[in-house]
């Protein structure tokens, strides 16, 4: 090509849409003889580009990408274009990029602070943690296995070990949630989270959606929490690894991971875009996602039940609760895609003396047409703290087996 060609194609460049056609043809291996492919280099970065600004507007990226040809960090628009000055700021096509460069994007803003999930002086007013079953209870319970049939206690176990083990093709979403707070919601999640990481040999993830001071990382046994679910939402790029974003989780003592929706403090209430964009991220990493969910009918809450592969609704074993869990079923038999299908109910004793009779109150829950699994009274669980699984109960410890079971049954069956 000779010197005045390249000179009659030079105010093309301006014209708007050629240099980005230049640009496409020389990340797709097809451009024009001659192109200096060390030139083209600075271009590979439109395939991961900066998300806009807070502020940004579209008219602002829509004027930077017509001006785009004067700017010499764009690349040239074609490798017979006449070499120009770059500015002294310019990054040199034939130096590679720096490696700061192609590491995941961190915050602007200075990470947070580490905080406490409990006062040290009411760690000392917990106490000894007790077991959940009696020295009587567990003394009579070892006596019966004596005469009992081993043989079928080993068949019920893998019947549900398969069941917790079956492979994912996709990350599981299960969503838990219930109609009022303080009905064991948080324990339930984080038994959930515990069963499905002892149980399961890829990656498994707690995620806290509720910022009313939830008791989630108390329960899952978290001494501090950093970073929470509104902070890793900005920070998440495509690019990141498993070890990337396990940087910004909290590792649990005995397996898994923890996400937080707040550091202990009264705070925005978590948003819906926030949630949908760290369970969509995340389920790139995570083979299970187990997210404590704000109470109904919150809308992050509504979002979780809606979009989740599996749904556990916590019900408190009185006449109140047992009532208003109906009427969410009843909501969710509403959904154009049958929630109904993929959601179990786990109707928790939290008193040693309840008055509904569980049977009963299980009896009028199936009528909606759901598997309802009943976990019994636990003093370990009532006294609060982290919960230690080698403590629990042996009627818990089988509930939440069982539990476990019927929700990753449902969530793996949907595509």
């Amino acid at each position: 090509m000779t010197q005045g060609q390249g000179e009659q194609r030079q105010p093309s460049a301006h014209g708007g849409d050629d240099w980005q056609r230049d640009v496409l043809r020389e990340l797709g291996g097809s451009g024009r003889p001659g192109t200096d492919v060390r030139r083209a280099e600075p271009t590979l970065r439109l395939v991961h580009p900066a998300p806009p600004q807070p502020g940004t507007t579209a008219e602002a990226h829509a004027g930077g990408a017509a001006s785009a040809p004067h700017d010499v960090s764009a690349g040239p628009a074609s490798g017979d274009l006449a070499p120009r000055d770059r500015a002294a700021d310019a990054p040199d096509p034939g130096r590679p990029a720096p490696p700061a460069a192609r590491e995941p994007r961190l915050p602007a803003a200075p990470p947070p602070d580490s905080s406490p999930t409990l006062d040290p002086r009411l760690l000392l007013a917990l106490g000894s943690p007790v077991h959940g079953d009696s020295v009587s209870r567990r003394t009579g319970r070892a006596l019966r296995k004596l005469t009992s049939s081993v043989s079928q206690d080993v068949a019920e176990q893998t019947r549900i070990a398969r069941e917790l083990q079956q492979p994912v093709t996709t990350g599981r979403v299960v969503a838990v949630t219930s109609i009022r707070g303080g009905v064991g919601k948080s324990t339930v999640s984080a038994l959930l989270g515990r069963t499905l990481n002892h149980y399961r040999h890829d990656p498994v993830l707690t995620l806290e959606a509720d910022t009313a001071l939830g008791t989630l990382p108390v329960r899952m046994g978290a001494e501090a929490v950093r970073w929470t679910v509104a902070d890793l939402a900005p920070v998440l790029h495509p690019s990141m690894r498993l070890t990337d974003v396990t940087g910004y989780l909290v590792p649990v003592s005995d397996g898994g991971w923890l996400l937080p929706a707040s550091r202990g403090q009264v705070g925005p209430p978590l948003d819906m875009t926030a949630y949908r964009k760290v369970t969509l991220a995340l389920r790139r990493y995570f083979a299970v996602t187990v997210a404590d969910c704000e109470t109904l009918p919150g809308v992050v809450a509504r979002t979780a039940m809606d979009t989740a592969h599996a749904r556990v609704v916590v019900a408190p074993t009185t006449a109140e609760g047992v009532g208003a869990t109906r009427q969410v079923l009843d909501w969710l038999a509403r959904l154009p895609h049958s929630a109904l299908a993929t959601t179990v109910v786990a109707l928790v004793s939290n008193t040693p003396d309840t008055l509904l009779d569980d049977q009963a109150a299980a009896g009028h829950l199936k009528e909606a047409g759901v598997t309802v699994v009943t976990v019994p009274y636990d003093r370990h669980l009532a006294g609060g703290g982290p919960i230690r699984t080698d403590l629990l109960a042996h009627a818990t410890r089988q509930a939440v087996l069982r539990l476990a079971a019927e929700v990753m049954g449902r969530a793996v069956r949907v595509r």
